[in-house]
C-alpha cells in the first residue's frame, strides 16, 4: 500500500476506497464524521442539516433495537466511531451493565449542547449570516399581513393578471408530457378464437 490515508480518497467512486478512506482516517477528520442529524426544529433554527455530535448534546435512537430511546450523550469514542448514550445500557454474561455504542447514522439530535461559544457561533455562522426562525417567522407573518393596494375612491383594488402571450403558451405545451398513441384510446382487447 503506498499511502496509509489520502483525502483525495472521499472523491472516488470506488467502494474500496471510501471504505479505506473512512478506516484509516485520522482523528480530526473521523470527528467530522461523527456528524448527526438536526431535528427539524433545530435543523431551521441554524440552517444545517448536521453537526458533529458532542458530550451533553440530547438526543434520540432513530433506527435499530434501541428505537425511540432518549438521553444525554454520555461518551463518544472517535477512534471507534460510536456514540454512548446516558441510560442506554446492556447487560453482559456475567451480569454487569454496560453502556451500549449506537452509529451517530442513526441518532438525531434534539437538543444542542451550547455551551461553547465558538460552537455556538459556528452553528449561527459569520456575523448572523444564517437565518433565525425568529427572522423567518416575521417575515412570513409581515407578507400575510400586506395590505391590498387602496385607488382613490377608498375601495380596494385587485392585482392585475398577467396574460399570457402566444410564445409563453407555446413554451408551456412544449415542456407538458406527451402522450402516445396508446395512452390517448382505451385499451382494445383481443379475443382468440
Amino acid at each position: 500500500m503506498k499511502k496509509s490515508w489520502s483525502n483525495e480518497w472521499v472523491s472516488s467512486v470506488q467502494p474500496r476506497k471510501q471504505r479505506k478512506y473512512v478506516h484509516n482516517a485520522p482523528l480530526h477528520v473521523r470527528h467530522r464524521l461523527l456528524s448527526v442529524h438536526l431535528a427539524p426544529v433545530l435543523r431551521e433554527r441554524y440552517g444545517t442539516r448536521a453537526v458533529p455530535v458532542r458530550k451533553g448534546d440530547k438526543v434520540k435512537v432513530m433506527r435499530g433495537s434501541s428505537r425511540g430511546f432518549s438521553g444525554p450523550v454520555e461518551k463518544i469514542s472517535i477512534k471507534k466511531m460510536e456514540v454512548f448514550i446516558e441510560g442506554l445500557k446492556v447487560k453482559k454474561v456475567d451480569g454487569t451493565e454496560v453502556l451500549k455504542s449506537v452509529k451517530p447514522s442513526n441518532i438525531m439530535i434534539t437538543e444542542l449542547n451550547t455551551d461553547d461559544k465558538t460552537r455556538q457561533s459556528k452553528l449561527l455562522g459569520k456575523e448572523g449570516t444564517k437565518a433565525k426562525p425568529e427572522d423567518k417567522a416575521v417575515k412570513k407573518i409581515q407578507d400575510t399581513k400586506k395590505e391590498p393596494a387602496k385607488t382613490e375612491e377608498g375601495k380596494e383594488s385587485t392585482p392585475p393578471v398577467k396574460k399570457e402571450s402566444s410564445e409563453e403558451k407555446a413554451i408551456k405545451k412544449s415542456e407538458a408530457p406527451k402522450k402516445n398513441a396508446a395512452q390517448k384510446r382505451p385499451a382494445e382487447t383481443k379475443v382468440k378464437k
